[in-house]
């Protein structure tokens, strides 16, 4: 018996560490959240039962953390906290004594120290003993401040997130796809390169001071002189009654804040962080296995759960998997009614046994946001698993993680529509066609549809109109506004057309660049004629690698016939760039760092070109100035210009000799 303990103990370790692995180091998840803590729970149960607890076990570790850098230990342990979904059990913790309330953020801890007024050291919590040292990365993330005003030891602990509306914007520009905005901020800090971290759009928001050589007792002093340093500490309330009632009307507040459909939190959250306002207090507790018992509590929503009955499963597809939504028939939770949850893959369905039509389920709004099925009352028939793709038909296939063990159906397609759908994002967003109303999600529904399958379906969606107004968030109105901006979109401008056909290595840049040398048709009837790829490689910030991207784009047989089948639904423009003097005529120009003067680089690169300057994305012999505010930078551009004697201008030393 004991045996057989061990070797389940075994089982569930290794399973849980590598889905722990994955989910902290920023790759594919490998297992949902309520799997997780399915696991972790039977995995606690079988240690106390046993008395087995393996060294490696996940009970015994605050996370994994395989950020590269070197490893160095933490001057005061960052523990995780209890975690509870009691407001009673929040009240008899308080004891009476005034507590602070704060958003528990789904990101990245940071343990951030200066010494004398300066950034000594950035280092990600690791297992809470030891972490990985970052400080490289500190300029890419928004919050961490260089110096402070204060010249004592200061240590602060933060958590390094990424807003909704980033994530979005980078998984629909980006070649990899990630899970979630945690899942991209935990693979961002393993990037060497402070630069491409930057691009992320990382922020770090304080949410405790662990010490400074100044005594503050109170916690909420403490936050407020993080913010007379500069920062933006996490938002936070005092209750100084924390009696039951009084706690739950606050958390109740800032639930609504989370779950309201209207005004999406721009932040992920993962439940509240309470903190005794007496540090001193707080500091007296015993620490339990890596809690310590004063040092704050996570509070968890309680999941209303509801029985209900499975109508069907549909199959949803997305970038890289065919995924099954359960659609039931709909019950009320949490104030809104649900009718459909995601049950993520083929192993999440045969671990709940879901069957078909008629079978009788549980579902929850985790965390009062996320549908998800629970459990399986009573199932009826057995569940079917397509074997041709629902949007293309082409074969499927389950494939098999040789880690986790996970099952997911894919199309066996590469050129599938579903596959696209990022490319689709960017065709409609607002640096490509700038169509209003289309969203990814939306999007995805229309191609699971079928009614978007190539770039000019979606000049036609007016024939789906009546089917669009039936689909759950569209009414009248909005499918009056999505048919008004398709319709708007047809007047396409030739760099807004070239940058949404999503050519590898096309950018915005060289977008601009090769319809500096010839018009869209030229280039389109250029590039299916040419015989060499590098036809291009002439134009200035071209090269042979991105013109034999572009032709080679061109030529394909099935990218001609869609580009045809969308210029026949378009009228295409290409304004002539408009000089506006000779200020900058004949030099050329690189732009690096951030501008103070202009409102951003693009309109700094725009009144260049006004003046008949060039303003390239590198910088090469053939530059004749470097724009860059931080003449001392070691940035890539800056040794460059440095090695090839190129002059490092200042913004203002622009203006002097440059400016109207």
């Amino acid at each position: 018996m004991q045996s057989s303990k061990l070797q389940e103990i075994q089982l569930l370790v290794r399973k849980l560490n590598e889905a722990s692995d994955a989910y902290y180091n920023g790759r594919a998840e490998m297992m949902t959240d309520f799997e997780w803590n399915a696991d972790l729970d039977r995995l606690k149960r079988l240690e106390i039962e046993s008395g087995i607890v393996l060294p490696e076990s996940p009970t015994n570790r605050v996370g994994a953390d395989n950020t590269l850098g070197q490893k160095e230990e933490h001057e005061f342990a960052a523990l995780s906290l209890a975690k509870t979904k009691s407001v009673i059990e929040l009240a008899k913790w308080a004891s009476g004594r005034p507590i602070w309330l704060s958003w528990k953020l789904d990101g990245l801890t940071l343990v951030v120290t200066y010494d004398s007024g300066r950034l000594t050291k950035v280092v990600t919590r690791g297992d809470g003993h030891i972490g990985t040292n970052i400080t490289h990365l500190a300029k890419a993330i928004e919050g961490i401040r260089s110096e402070v005003s204060d010249t004592g030891h200061i240590v602060i602990r933060g958590e390094a997130v990424i807003s909704y509306a980033d994530f979005e914007q980078f998984n629909m520009e980006a070649d990899e796809e990630y899970a979630n905005p945690r899942n991209l901020a935990s693979g961002s800090l393993t990037l060497k390169n402070a630069n491409e971290a930057k691009t992320r759009h990382l922020q770090w928001i304080p949410f405790t001071l662990v010490h400074s050589d100044s005594e503050i007792r109170s916690w909420g002093e403490r936050m407020e002189f993080l913010r007379r340093l500069g920062f933006n500490p996490v938002e936070h309330e005092l209750i100084a009654n924390p009696e039951p009632h009084n706690i739950e009307k606050v958390i109740e507040q800032w639930t609504e804040r989370v779950t309201s459909i209207e005004n999406r939190f721009p932040f992920p959250v993962d439940g509240l962080v309470i903190n005794y306002d007496d540090t001193e207090y707080a500091s007296t507790g015993s620490v339990t296995g890596h809690h310590a018992t004063r040092a704050g509590y996570a509070f968890k929503w309680q999941d209303e759960s509801a029985e209900t009955q499975l109508e069907r499963i549909e199959w949803s597809c997305a970038v890289s998997t065919i995924s099954p939504i359960a659609v039931f028939r709909p019950v009320e939770l949490e104030g809104t009614m649900v009718k459909r949850a995601s049950l993520c893959n083929i192993s999440e369905c045969r671990r709940l046994g879901i069957g078909d039509s008629g079978t009788q389920i549980a579902v929850i709004k985790a965390n009062k946001i996320i549908p998800k099925v629970i459990e399986v009352i009573r199932r009826k028939g057995d569940l079917h698993i397509p074997t041709t793709c629902p949007v293309c038909s082409a074969p499927t296939e389950i494939i098999r993680s040789e880690i986790s063990s996970t099952e997911t159906l894919h199309c066996t397609n590469k050129r599938c529509a579903a596959k696209q759908l990022k490319k689709f994002a960017r065709f409609v967003s607002k640096e490509g066609m700038s169509i209003d109303g289309l969203s990814e999600q939306t999007l995805q529904k229309f191609v699971n549809l079928g009614w978007v399958l190539e770039y000019a379906n979606i000049f036609n969606l007016s024939v789906h109109a009546n089917e669009i107004r039936s689909i759950d968030g569209f009414g009248d109105r909005s499918v009056n506004n999505l048919l008004t901006a398709i319709e708007k979109a047809r007047n396409a401008e030739a760099r807004r057309l070239l940058y949404a056909l999503n050519i590898p290595l096309v950018g915005k840049e060289v977008c601009m660049r090769l319809l500096s040398a010839y018009s869209l048709e030229e280039l389109i009837i250029h590039a299916r004629q040419a015989s060499d790829p590098a036809i291009f490689s002439s134009i200035p910030g071209i090269g042979p690698e991105k013109s034999t991207s572009f032709v080679t784009w061109m030529q394909d047989a099935e990218n001609i016939k869609i580009l045809d089948n969308l210029l026949h639904e378009l009228s295409v423009s290409q304004p002539v760039s408009e000089l506006k003097g000779e200020r900058c005529k004949g030099q050329t120009f690189a732009i690096t760092g951030d501008v103070q003067r202009y409102k951003n680089r693009d309109e700094l690169k725009a009144y260049i070109e006004s003046q008949g300057g060039k303003v390239t994305g590198s910088v090469s012999k053939s530059t004749d100035f470097l724009i860059n505010n931080d003449a001392e930078s070691t940035s890539s551009k800056n040794q460059k210009a440095k090695a090839l004697s190129i002059p490092i201008i200042t913004e203002g030393e622009f203006i002097e000799r440059f400016g109207e």
